[in-house]
C-alpha cells in the first residue's frame, strides 16, 4: 500500500509539472535568469496538457483512495494503523494535492505575475 499511494502521488506530481510546463515553465527559467529562444518550444506541449490534467486527476484520485478508502483494511500492528503513520499521509496527499493544483491552475494565475 505504502509504495503504491506514493508511486500514484509523484506520478500525479510528474504529470502536474508536465501540464504547467507550457506556461509556468518559461516564467520560471525567466525569473531565474536562463533565457534563449529555446524557451519558446517549451509552448509545445500544449496541447498535450488536457492529457497531463486528466493523468493528475486519475492518479491523485488513485492515491486519495489508497490514502483513505483503505484505511478500514489496515490490521492491528500494521504500519498503516499507526495514527502517526495515517496522518503523515494524509499530510504529504494534500500538500502534494495542493501543489498539483497550482501548477495545473497556473495558466489562469501566473498572468497577475508578469
Amino acid at each position: 500500500m505504502v509504495k503504491s499511494s506514493q508511486v500514484s502521488i509523484l506520478g500525479g506530481l510528474a504529470a502536474a509539472i508536465g501540464a504547467s510546463a507550457c506556461c509556468a515553465g518559461p516564467l520560471v527559467l525567466l525569473l531565474l535568469g536562463i533565457s534563449g529562444t529555446w524557451i519558446s518550444y517549451l509552448t509545445l506541449l500544449d496541447p498535450y496538457r488536457p492529457i497531463f490534467i486528466f493523468a493528475v486527476v486519475v492518479l491523485f484520485g488513485l492515491a486519495g483512495w489508497k490514502t483513505y478508502g483503505r484505511l478500514k483494511e489496515c490490521a492491528e500492528g500494521e504500519l498503516c494503523a499507526s495514527p502517526k503513520v495515517r496522518a503523515r499521509r494524509i499530510v504529504i496527499f494534500w500538500s502534494t494535492a495542493l501543489l498539483a493544483f497550482l501548477f495545473v491552475t497556473s495558466n489562469y494565475w501566473i498572468i497577475w505575475l508578469v
